[in-house]
């Protein structure tokens, strides 16, 4: 019988791991600059910004989730910007979610002097999609859930468009990982995930990850981060490793916090609208069929109010966390429109669940919105 390949939850704990008799257990921290090295150099083990054991354990890790190759970065913003130069070349736009990543949607306005001009569409819109995509050569940008509105998009018929249109496909998949959503599968050339959030999941690390089956555009992103120095710490790349030992058992436990609170608070006197994978009636069947396993950490509301009352609940939380980012394992939220340029409404609080126990959570959330506190 042929042998049974591991699970992704398996290869996670066990990436980068020697079998070899008196090998550590964990995969070892790999601190070098340098490399010793003779003769003709091997690109990855003559000098630190071409490679690191550490670096390959982590992308071990993350390419078995999808069954692909993994390329890490500083940041998500790094393999970003290394992927969106990688695809432009030969290409005249980027075609991406109006309502998505903000910087996403600033990264791509700073590649118009290489004439490529980002075109924000509604991805919820196929005929709109497919409209702008024949327009001109093209990339597809998508981002489902998007953030802050969570809002879904349907990666299999937006793969068929794009495939149609020769358009190489990126997913961000940040919010949803890898371990809920696999883009690749799905119709995506790549798949982009900022590591910073869920999947390390402790708040203590910047890195980002691009992951594809295209072995062209491997080696395109792997020069881009060699030559543009865009490359993970060893340290960093050390605890995302280790952080991504626990991210099945993490975002099943923070899926199930961020649909109770979503319910909870859909029922709320204050809260005018709530915007969640899991609740959303007029996607839910395409949510639960590319993300089977649940609908993520991240969630948002709006509260039936102005943006100083918006403040006020986020200033009056007891146990969650007033901060940015998202996806640890403390529970954290803010008023998105506090950033500049973010398009979200005033009184929008994005929301992440962490792994609390989720009558806590609700009891916090309960009393900061307590208008008689």
């Amino acid at each position: 019988m042929p042998e049974r390949s591991i699970s992704a939850e398996s290869a996670l704990i066990h990436a980068g791991t020697s079998r070899a008799l008196g090998a550590p257990a964990v995969p070892p921290l790999v601190p070098a600059s340098i490399f010793v090295s003779l003769d003709d150099p091997e690109p990855s083990r003559s000098y630190g910004r071409g490679g690191n054991p550490t670096w390959e354990a982590l992308e071990e890790a993350l390419g078995a989730v999808e069954e692909a190759d993994a390329v890490v970065f500083a940041s998500g913003q790094a393999a970003s910007m290394a992927l969106m130069l990688a695809l432009a070349q030969g290409r005249q736009r980027i075609v991406l979610p109006a309502d998505g990543y903000y910087n996403t949607r600033v990264l791509a306005d700073r590649l118009r002097p290489r004439n490529v001009e980002p075109v924000p569409v509604d991805l919820a819109d196929l005929g709109a999609v497919e409209r702008e995509l024949a327009a001109a050569p093209a990339v597809l940008w998508a981002e489902t859930p998007t953030n802050p509105l969570l809002r879904v998009a349907d990666l299999a018929s937006l793969g068929v468009l794009a495939a149609a249109a020769d358009a190489p496909m990126v997913v961000d998949n940040t919010v949803a990982t890898g371990i809920l959503q696999q883009p690749l599968q799905l119709g995506a050339t790549a798949s982009l995930s900022s590591l910073t959030k869920a999947s390390s999941g402790h708040s203590d690390l910047i890195l980002g990850a691009v992951i594809t089956r295209d072995q062209d555009l491997l080696a395109e992103l792997r020069g881009w981060r060699t030559t543009g120095g865009g490359i993970a710490g060893p340290f960093e790349s050390w605890l995302a490793l280790r952080g991504l030992k626990t991210l099945p058992l993490r975002i099943a436990r923070q899926s199930e916090n961020a649909l109770a609170i979503a319910w909870h608070l859909g029922a709320h006197p204050r809260v005018r609208a709530v915007h969640y994978p899991g609740t959303e009636q007029a996607t839910l069947a395409v949510a639960r069929q590319q993300m089977p396993r649940g609908f993520g950490p991240l969630l948002s509301f709006e509260l039936d109010a102005d943006a100083a009352a918006a403040d006020a609940v986020v200033a009056a939380s007891r146990l969650i966390l007033p901060a940015t980012s998202f996806g640890g394992v403390e529970s954290t939220w803010e008023r998105r429109a506090r950033w500049t340029g973010e398009t979200a409404p005033e009184a929008l609080i994005r929301l992440s669940a962490g792994i609390e126990p989720v009558a806590d959570l609700i009891a916090d959330i309960d009393q900061s919105l307590d208008p008689a506190r």
